[in-house]
């Protein structure tokens, strides 16, 4: 139109003008009429202004846009500040989805607005069924086992035969509110320790300790544990309402009817520990009776590191309505801790397959 109207005001006459370029003269005279009289340059100048007027108005209108996109999202709380980069994804791909019907925008810019790439919001993970299967099951193993931590839990896993990265099972144990509470640690002064020697072979040495706890009635019993220190075998659990020396004596002869004597036994000076019968049971067969320092339980490490486990796992989690039922519950801990319970410092074998393996060689 300017190109035909520029010819027009150079002088070339409206008959040739229509018949060069097919249009009639009254077609002309309207174009004119739209430019308001203006020459071509100005009319170009003119197209060029309208249509940066255009682009900032879209521009306003945008960032008008954005603005409304941003006050929503402040509105509606995409992550929480203890969120991981994982548990967000969800949560702005629902933010996305609830962007673009309201305001009406496309894909791409609901994703830049929110800071979110595009890729990561059509991306659907294969592995997300799988997750919810190890989610579910990790749940399982969480309430039949409520002490364990994600190590174990992880143990346990691969044992079922379910390959999962250890990163990934802890991510899935956070994500499902799983962690244990841990019992602040007594803070003990630091002073010299005595070193014993290392063991190396099964039966080298044994170490026993006596635990205590109470029925719901308020009476006392007590537990009576025996561990083989370099097994972590549990080789004995009594539950009694009362152990003197010569209960001890009985049920360590009865251990010995199964297993090879050990070459030397550990204990604190507790009263049924430094009893004649005892005394007279380990010097009949020649097993070294080693007492602690009073007020040093540190130097039967074992032990209480044992008694710990029992604790914790076996007679917190019960409330003991009777001496039968105590023993029962100790019985099923005691097998489970030898034969299927992973131990960390036996390369997460149970203790009696750490015994086989070692037998085999």
């Amino acid at each position: 139109m300017l190109e035909i109207l520029g010819q027009g005001e150079a002088g070339q006459p409206l008959a040739e003008l229509t018949r060069l370029h097919g249009i009639v003269v009254s077609t002309i005279h309207r174009w004119k009429a739209k430019s308001g009289g203006m020459t071509t340059d100005e009319t170009k100048r003119f197209h060029r202004l309208e249509e940066e007027n255009r682009r900032l108005k879209k521009l306003v209108a945008d960032l008008s846009l954005d603005n409304l996109v941003l006050k929503e999202r402040g509105r509606k709380k995409v992550v929480t500040p203890e969120a991981t980069p994982q548990s967000q994804t969800p949560l702005k791909r629902e933010m996305v989805g609830f962007v673009r019907p309201r305001f009406g925008v496309t894909e791409r810019r609901a994703c830049r607005q929110l800071g979110f790439w595009r890729s990561t919001h059509r991306h659907n993970s294969p592995g997300q069924e799988k997750d919810e299967t190890l989610k579910t099951r990790l749940r399982e193993l969480a309430g039949e086992r409520p002490r364990f931590g994600d190590r174990r839990l992880h143990v346990m896993l691969e044992r079922e035969g379910h390959r999962v990265n250890h990163k990934r099972a802890y991510r899935m144990y956070r994500a499902e509110g799983l962690a244990v509470r841990r019992k602040a640690r007594k803070r003990l002064a630091a002073g010299e320790r005595l070193h014993k020697p290392l063991v190396c072979a099964a039966n080298q040495r044994w170490s026993m300790d006596v635990m205590s706890d109470q029925l719901a009635s308020g009476q006392r019993f007590r537990v009576f544990n025996v561990v083989d220190d370099f097994t972590r075998e549990c080789l004995l659990m009594h539950v009694g309402t009362s152990i003197t020396g010569a209960d001890v004596a009985r049920l360590l002869t009865g251990v010995l009817a199964e297993r090879a004597q050990p070459a030397m036994i550990v204990t604190d000076n507790g009263p049924e520990f430094i009893s004649k019968a005892l005394d007279q049971w380990a010097h009949e067969r020649g097993i070294i009776h080693h007492l602690n320092r009073p007020g040093k339980p540190t130097e039967n490490a074992y032990i209480e590191s044992f008694n710990g486990r029992v604790r914790d796992e076996c007679l917190n989690l019960h409330w003991f309505q009777a001496l039968p039922q105590a023993r029962l519950i100790v019985s099923a801990w005691h097998q489970d801790d030898n034969q299927i319970r992973p131990h960390s410092s036996l390369d997460n074998h149970s203790p009696q397959t750490f015994a086989r393996l070692i037998q085999a060689g």
